[in-house]
């Protein structure tokens, strides 16, 4: 059966909110970084959520909140998608509006905003690997996998371990003491981004970026 020219204007659409999700998350870490030494002063902050207190304020809530209507505005074959889709919405509007606690004495009440904010944060990295390990490598059981789904699914595979890993990797650093030279090379900032990374390659792969079939 062959799609209608209306059929076929929202399955680009649907293509190029997944590549627009893929390249804000991409350019995400590499924006924030080079606005900051730019506008403001050269250094890296511990986080990327830390940015929300540098001249670069507006560019990562902007961002995220960007990213959060595209994630509403996905849809797939089962309800698993659609929820999904408002869950991780929801998710990033919460690492976005509850700002991560500030560097240097912190008030009880940023102290409670900023546990809000980790917890939306891992949830919503969480729930990034979800589309990546779950959703995205799915085929229809009536249809074979075409040698490029194959080598898509193999990248989601990646990514989704990747922000696992991520995952893990920010909770065992965030125990060091303040002091501990490896807290001065930033690795919270540095596994963020790699996982906002797998995040944006792994949508901007959904969206046919990359890997279309021929």
């Amino acid at each position: 059966m062959m799609q209608s020219s209306d059929d076929s204007g929202y399955v680009i659409s649907y293509m190029m909110l997944r590549k627009a999700t893929g390249i804000i998350g991409i350019a995400l870490p590499v924006v924030l970084v080079a606005g900051k030494i730019l506008l403001e002063s050269p250094g890296i902050q511990s986080s990327i959520s830390s940015y929300y207190y540098t001249v670069m304020r507006d560019v990562f809530v902007g961002s995220l909140c960007a990213i959060a209507v595209f994630l509403m505005s996905y849809k797939g074959p089962g309800k698993n998608d659609d929820l999904a889709g408002n869950l991780a919405c929801i998710f990033a509007l919460g690492v976005a509006l509850f700002p991560t606690e500030p560097a240097l004495d912190p008030t009880p009440h940023e102290k409670l905003v900023g546990t809000v904010h980790y917890m939306f944060s891992a949830a919503f990295f969480s729930m990034l690997a979800y589309f990546c390990l779950g959703l995205f490598r799915r085929t229809s059981p009536d249809r074979k996998p075409t040698p490029r789904k194959l080598l898509r699914n193999k990248v989601y595979k990646i990514c989704g371990y990747t922000i696992i890993f991520c995952i893990v990797m920010i909770g065992m650093v965030s125990q060091l003491s303040e002091g501990s030279p490896v807290k001065q090379l930033s690795p919270v900032f540095w596994f963020e981004s790699l996982a906002i990374w797998a995040f944006g390659w792994s949508w901007f792969t959904k969206g046919e970026g990359i890997l279309k079939d021929l």
